[in-house]
């Protein structure tokens, strides 16, 4: 089976580097290398000119608007392999990340989406909890995430993330990320809404720890600054999750998820309750998180109202 790696990438030479020696470095041959880079990043064009890619057989993709969602679809334009694989360019891929992941399509023609562990350094530290719970969409509508923590054998989950996901392009066929994500860069939960449509195919979607990468989470060029709070941000998450799940989930579901998700919610989407959980702890800025989420829940809605209107 051939493969392609996908990677999108916005002012990040030197992690872009780290990523692309890790592809040099697979036990299974790269055979198509797709790089997304945006015209106005010179930064990134600088590094390209000067870069000897040796084994890979790199192919540059120029796109003119911001955020993930625009390049991954510009990418998608030009896959030719068998099999689509996806990191970020602050991401370096364990040796054998192809040569596993080329495996379990070849196991089972009923695989649709493959995805894996991402292991997170920060500074000199390793995240090495565990949960064996990954990637599941409760029939509430509550998200699991957990990638950077799975540990167990393979199995099947909902959701993949995309630092480290991969998909057989005839499930795929003409399946594109949503372009209705809210944000600039990140464009956070973008891979929910492929994963799941995948899922309502039929096609399987697993979730192996051992197929890796270690993730070195970079700066971020948009208002979503990972830890730091921002209400835009904050609201464009919420928007996304709540589009996707709305999309997603049976009806009666539906119902249940937007009553959940306004009086409990997370501590990554408020509802009332957890906003109650930590102004106490958290104080004031509680106040503007709750207010960010509920205008998010809310402009989710809108949007899809919108969407089923002019459909």
């Amino acid at each position: 089976m051939r493969n392609t790696v996908l990677i999108p990438t916005y002012r990040r030479p030197q992690d872009l580097s780290r990523c692309l020696t890790a592809l040099q470095a697979q036990t299974k041959a790269v055979d198509q290398l797709i790089v997304v880079v945006r015209d106005i990043d010179t930064e990134t064009w600088q590094f390209l000119r000067e870069f000897h890619p040796h084994n890979l057989p790199l192919q540059i993709v120029t796109v003119t608007q911001p955020g993930v969602v625009a390049a991954l679809n510009a990418g998608l334009a030009v896959v030719e392999g068998d099999i689509l694989s996806i990191t970020d360019d602050d991401a370096a891929p364990h040796p054998d990340w192809l040569e596993k992941i080329t495996a379990h399509f070849q196991s089972d023609g009923c695989i649709g989406g493959v995805g894996g562990r991402d292991w997170i350094h920060q500074g000199e530290k390793i995240e090495d909890g565990s949960c064996s719970i990954v990637g599941r969409l409760q029939w509430f509508g509550r998200v699991i995430g957990n990638h950077h923590l799975g540990v167990g054998k393979p199995r099947e989950v909902d959701v993949l993330k995309g630092v480290n996901m991969s998909f057989r392009t005839q499930a795929m066929g003409n399946l594109r990320f949503d372009e209705r994500m809210r944000g600039t860069g990140a464009q956070v939960h973008f891979e929910m809404a492929f994963t799941l449509t995948l899922k309502r195919a039929g096609w399987k979607i697993i979730y192996d720890p051992s197929v890796a990468v270690d993730h070195y989470p970079a700066q971020r060029f948009d208002e979503d600054q990972r830890q730091k709070f921002n209400e835009i941000a904050f609201t464009n998450l919420v928007h996304n999750e709540t589009l996707v799940l709305l999309e997603h989930l049976p009806p009666l579901r539906r119902i249940v998820f937007l009553l959940w998700a306004i009086f409990i919610g997370t501590r990554e989407s408020l509802g009332v309750v957890q906003w109650l959980r930590f102004l106490p702890s958290q104080g004031t800025i509680m106040n503007k998180k709750l207010q960010a989420s509920l205008r998010g829940r809310w402009q989710g809605w809108q949007t899809n109202q919108f969407t089923m209107h002019n459909s």
